[in-house]
């Protein structure tokens, strides 16, 4: 039997085991059938996504439709109906699973991909680099540092992926010129994807993870879209510099003159000029919304409109979108919520007695389980685990108040779920800048390791300035 049908079997027996098991085997006083599927459901959802026998967007539709059938309002009558109504719980509404498609923060992230597909299809992205790297000139030290500023820039508004694509295809050409032996190439060939990844924690639409967060972070503690960029930024800029002078040092670059030659001038037609003003006013009201009151989900709907409009992004651009990405989102949420609806969440954490426990220690533990999953699997998956049970452990612990509560939480295990640097299998960008050929695994995971432990250090510091300066509601 091969390995993928193994993995297949345990993903789908290991849950049938724990569906069928008697409910006094969890040691959850209580816990009721509907709570019981949820589990079940949940451990299939981690093993599909951690072991990966199938594409992790279709774990998501999996999820979805077992949902529908097992937990809803409207499911199979097996399972809706039970000898054992008493016992039976709280069914999820199926409307509300079925939302999870077309949840604001879908739409937000679909905001980001007609932007991004538009700057593509218009050189925008391509030009901005060029005008961007002009500054840095010929020093391959200073031209490296311009390499990862402009690939964070646009990993903040365009998908990692994408953009590690193109800095990747600017790049590749100019390793050529690197010395026989020079550890440079390397340096160079790995900025890119730490870059991406840094990039994304900057904005909301910057990385799925964020996406996620947001699904918990609404009512008192929704974070607005220039509010996230104000905390996050910080963070970026130095943990990106960090990353940079980590890179030179462990590997030097020798080659004295390094000349970036990006092809390419700008359009000047209506629609080339529609994208650049329509980019320019999503960004700037995504950053103003406390001025004109719409929230960032809104402000999404801006460039899907125009573009629509105006056909800038036509029906076969449409094809190109990223669903998969939409999907596993949505999966995510899905999942989230029916922890939370069919009340496991809250269940699970008043069962373990997580108020005896140090509020530093829960936060340091929480951080590092999603910084360590993140490295060995999806970040997205990572962050749809643990998210609904971190946010149902921030609501009920009133030991996390003093420290930020719910919001501080939930930021800080979003920002670990991006600190998935060490294996070219823990983001597209590492698995994109590793097919190039320039690189090994052993290359990436010495200074992925400690940028991550960095990463996570500077996290707790960033809590602990935004606790102080009264970030946190």
């Amino acid at each position: 039997m091969s390995s993928q049908r193994i993995k297949l079997a345990l993903s789908i027996l290991l849950p049938l085991l724990v569906l069928f098991l008697p409910s006094t085997s969890f040691g959850i006083e209580g816990l009721t059938i509907v709570e019981q599927r949820v589990i079940a459901i949940f451990l299939m959802a981690a093993l599909f996504w951690i072991l990966e026998p199938i594409p992790i967007y279709a774990t998501s539709l999996l999820i979805i439709f077992l949902e529908l059938i097992m937990v809803s309002t409207k499911g199979l009558k097996p399972f809706v109906t039970t000898s054992e109504p008493d016992r039976l719980g709280s069914l999820v509404n199926y409307k509300d699973i079925l939302h999870t498609f077309a949840s604001p923060i879908i739409i937000l992230f679909l905001g980001g991909f007609f932007l991004a597909m538009a700057a593509t299809k218009y050189r925008l992205d391509q030009n901005l680099a060029k005008v961007l790297l002009r500054p840095f000139g010929e020093n391959p030290k200073w031209v490296m540092l311009g390499l990862m500023i402009i690939t964070a820039l646009f990993s903040m508004f365009m998908s990692n992926t994408a953009t590690t694509a193109m800095m990747l295809s600017i790049l590749v050409p100019v390793l050529a010129v690197f010395l026989p032996g020079d550890k440079g190439r390397m340096a160079f060939t790995l900025a890119i994807p730490f870059a991406a990844n840094i990039g994304g924690i900057g904005t909301p639409i910057g990385t799925p993870p964020n996406a996620v967060a947001l699904k918990y972070l609404t009512g008192s503690d929704y974070i607005s879209f220039g509010s996230w960029m104000g905390m996050a930024l910080p963070y970026v800029v130095i943990l990106l510099l960090i990353s940079w002078l980590l890179l030179l040092a462990i590997y030097p670059i020798q080659t004295e003159k390094i000349q970036l030659t990006i092809k390419g001038s700008w359009l000047k037609n209506r629609k080339a000029y529609i994208v650049y003003a329509t980019f320019a006013l999503t960004i700037l009201l995504w950053l103003t919304d406390f001025i004109h009151g719409m929230n960032s989900y809104i402000v999404a709907m801006v460039p899907v409109a125009v573009f629509s409009a105006f056909d800038i992004i036509n029906k076969n651009d449409l094809k190109n979108i990223s669903w998969d990405v939409l999907w596993l989102v949505s999966g995510g949420i899905a999942l989230g919520l029916a922890l939370e609806a069919s009340g496991l969440a809250e269940h699970i954490v008043q069962t373990i007695p997580f108020g005896s426990f140090s509020p530093v220690l829960i936060i340091v533990s929480v951080t590092v389980v999603a910084m360590v999953m993140a490295n060995f699997m999806s970040n997205t998956a990572t962050a749809n685990l643990l998210l609904p049970l971190v946010a149902a452990l921030g609501v009920s612990l009133s030991s996390l108040e003093s420290f930020g509560g719910n919001q501080m939480i939930i930021i800080a295990v979003t920002i670990s779920c991006s600190m998935g640097m060490a294996l070219p299998i823990s983001t597209p960008p590492n698995a994109l800048a590793f097919a190039t050929g320039a690189i090994e695994s052993k290359n990436m995971a010495k200074p992925g390791v400690i940028i991550a432990l960095i990463g996570i250090l500077l996290n707790y510091f960033l809590m602990y300035l935004l606790g102080i300066v009264g970030f946190f509601n």
